[in-house]
């Protein structure tokens, strides 16, 4: 009798919940139509709608024919394919991964693309279409592979974007490096990784559909299994589903998807995050949208209504002169940037997302000698910085130069290398100190200047500077890096502090930030001439190149601050790294504290952007092993990390500017191909 009672009752649930989803998918198959139809009406042409009913109808003229035919609606249609491809790939990732962040690009998927398809140009091979989405498809699935593995799945938000923004880190600092080496096979590499849905013709649309068809009809006939993997592991091999096979198999299909989209419109940015969420709040509402058949093709509009909007958005706010300049993915990311900072905001805490450094105790005598060691091997690294490089010269040249008394070529020569080495070495002491002071404050060992965005911001600062005003001096540009890490840090630790510094919070909001940073930089390159680009894109490698003495001085005043600083409230600071109530039972103000630090932190980030570019992952590996040597005590880490941090930059300018020289690469190329895998083994380690 209650099954009886109980089955009429749930009929009309099921059926108006079949009924609202309808709805809802009729109206969005409407906007999307609407959003494509008001797409093929902008442009550069005076080919307004009447012009285009009249291509359609076959009574229009040949010139406005050819634009509709040959521009527009090629463009059209490759923004509707792309997301829906990227909406789909991002669905069938966070289902498979339980994770709601994941995404081609928190997967790094799209950077490993970037990578393959840079590392093809770079080597001089000149490719088919259908053979760069291959390279593009390899390249992706191996760094969602990797991602996927150091993150684990299910094991939470931090982690998953801890491992893909690294990784994405260090392939894009390495792509970026092939760029600057082999300008001219690479040429326009930077501006298609912008992801820009313009085309000629339909023959890319054309042979990137059927890939994409492929990959949904997969996922449409996977469904059933990624479904049951949403109960658990164990339950789906309760009912006989392979948990591992299906979890590769849909990973693989996204990858798929993914390649296709960035082979024909390049990376564009955090639709496939986007789309999904749009879908979540629905599928709650409406229960037929709970499950892969109907959320996959549901999150694929989405998508497509994502790419649509922010292209025709674009296109109505700025000229269409300029609107030609913009790529999509550029809005994409920005819009990707702020949702993502949102959704960070109301991020709940997880325990052990992120290695917590056990407690060291050092005796004085290893402090003594490992200061010692760093200290020689920080006189050697000058020394050797100073005299190798594309001249060679010898401890005499150095001593009659600084005695006024050397020839007009070693002069010149000590001139332009003097303060390459000095902007090196307290670039990377200032990068070190401030990731001492942000990761004691936030008490989060993976806290750095570049992870938590405040890199970004000063980046973005200084090549609005570089951009605009290319005379700007050494004191305007660490006045305008500075300006961009206020900015920064000021949303990054806001939305943070409301909870305590949770570490999901600081770290998403700070992804969230690092990428709307980026995608602004993008912007003011792309629309910059080419000389001001190139010079910022040296520059964001973490180049020295070209710096004189008066550069360096803002740095150098900074740094003897911070260092004064640091050795004097090093009691405070240790007290402040323990917990929130230590502190306050010893009558500190744990607030005012934690502000001036993460100021003096941001101001020391700020200076050494402008001073060396973006150089990232100094300020976390030297303070993980300071602590690692000498304990945590900051009385003894501030000293030790900032020779570390010193070392480590000076080595990386000396090999970057040696090593393939006369060609050189900047140190930021070579600190993130020593700090990604750190990044990354500091996150295998806290898996154990």
């Amino acid at each position: 009798m209650a099954v009886t009672a109980t089955t009429p009752a749930t009929r009309p649930s099921t059926a108006a919940s079949r009924s609202g989803a309808a709805a809802v998918t009729a109206a969005l198959v409407l906007l999307v139509a609407a959003l494509a139809v008001v797409d093929i009406t902008q442009g550069t042409a005076a080919v307004g709608p009447p012009e285009v009913w009249k291509a359609f109808t076959g009574r229009a003229e040949a010139g406005d024919a050819s634009v509709v035919i040959a521009s527009r609606l090629p463009r059209m249609t490759a923004g509707l394919l792309v997301g829906v491809l990227l909406g789909m790939a991002g669905a069938a990732l966070q289902a498979v991964s339980r994770n709601v962040l994941a995404s081609p690009d928190t997967l790094a998927v799209n950077a490993g693309s970037y990578f393959a398809l840079g590392l093809a140009a770079a080597t001089g091979l000149s490719l088919p279409l259908l053979a760069s989405s291959g390279i593009a498809f390899l390249g992706g699935l191996a760094a969602a592979a990797v991602v996927l593995s150091l993150s684990g799945l299910g094991a939470g938000t931090v982690r998953l974007v801890l491992a893909g923004s690294a990784l994405t880190f260090g392939l894009t600092a390495v792509t970026e490096g092939l760029l600057l080496l082999y300008p001219e096979e690479t040429a326009g590499l930077y501006e298609w990784n912008q992801g820009s849905i313009a085309q000629n013709g339909f023959d890319g649309v054309l042979q990137m559909a059927p890939i994409g068809l492929v990959g949904l009809i997969g996922l449409v006939l996977l469904a059933r299994r990624v479904d049951a993997l949403a109960l658990g592991d164990e339950a789906a091999r309760g009912v006989g589903v392979p948990v591992r096979s299906t979890r590769v198999t849909a990973v693989v299909l996204a990858a798929l998807l993914s390649a296709a989209a960035v082979t024909l419109a390049g990376p564009v940015g955090f639709v496939g995050l986007c789309a999904p969420a749009l879908v979540r709040p629905l599928a709650r509402r409406f229960h037929a949208l709970t499950r892969s058949r109907a959320r996959l093709p549901f999150a694929g509009l989405t998508g497509a209504a994502l790419v649509l909007g922010s292209d025709v958005l674009l296109r109505a706010m700025v000229s269409s002169d300029l609107s030609v300049a913009v790529p999509t993915g550029v809005v994409t990311s920005l819009v990707g940037a702020v949702f993502l900072i949102v959704m960070a905001a109301r991020a709940r805490d997880t325990a052990g997302t992120v290695p917590v450094d056990r407690l060291r105790i050092r005796s004085r005598a290893v402090f003594v000698l490992t200061t010692a060691v760093l200290a020689f091997a920080l006189v050697g690294v000058t020394v050797a910085a100073v005299l190798i490089g594309d001249s060679k010269l010898l401890l005499g040249d150095v001593v009659n130069w600084a005695q006024g008394r050397a020839g007009q070529t070693v002069a010149f020569v000590l001139d332009t290398r003097m303060p390459r080495v000095l902007a090196a070495l307290l670039a990377g002491a200032a990068l070190a100190l401030s990731g001492t002071l942000i990761q004691a404050v936030t008490r989060n060992p993976l806290a750095e200047p570049g992870v938590l965005g405040v890199s970004n911001g000063a980046a973005a600062g200084a090549v609005l500077l570089v951009t605009t005003v290319p005379v700007a001096g050494s004191w305007s540009l660490a006045g305008g890096a500075f300006a961009g890490a206020v900015v920064s840090s000021v949303i990054v630790f806001g939305l943070a502090a409301r909870g305590g510094f949770q570490q999901n919070r600081l770290v998403l909001v700070g992804f969230g930030v690092a990428t709307g940073a980026t995608a602004l930089i993008s912007l003011l390159i792309i629309l910059t001439d080419p000389f001001n680009a190139t010079k910022a894109l040296t520059w964001l490698s973490g180049s020295t190149y070209g710096r004189t003495l008066p550069d360096v001085v803002p740095l150098a005043i900074v740094l003897a601050v911070g260092l004064v600083v640091a050795v004097v409230r090093r009691t405070e600071l240790d007290l402040v790294s323990l917990d929130e109530d230590t502190p306050r039972l010893l009558g500190l103000d744990l607030s005012r504290g934690r502000l001036g630090f993460l100021g003096l932190g941001v101001v020391l980030s700020a200076t050494a952007v402008a001073a060396a570019g973006t150089i990232g992952f100094v300020g976390l590996v030297a303070p993980h092993a300071a602590r690692a040597l000498v304990g945590r005590r900051h009385a003894r880490v501030v000293p030790v990390a900032v020779l570390l941090g010193a070392i480590l930059v000076c080595v990386a300018d000396l090999v970057g500017r040696t090593v393939i020289a006369p060609a050189q690469l900047g140190a930021g190329l070579m600190t993130a191909v020593i700090g990604t895998p750190y990044f990354l083994y500091l996150l295998v380690r806290s898996r154990r």
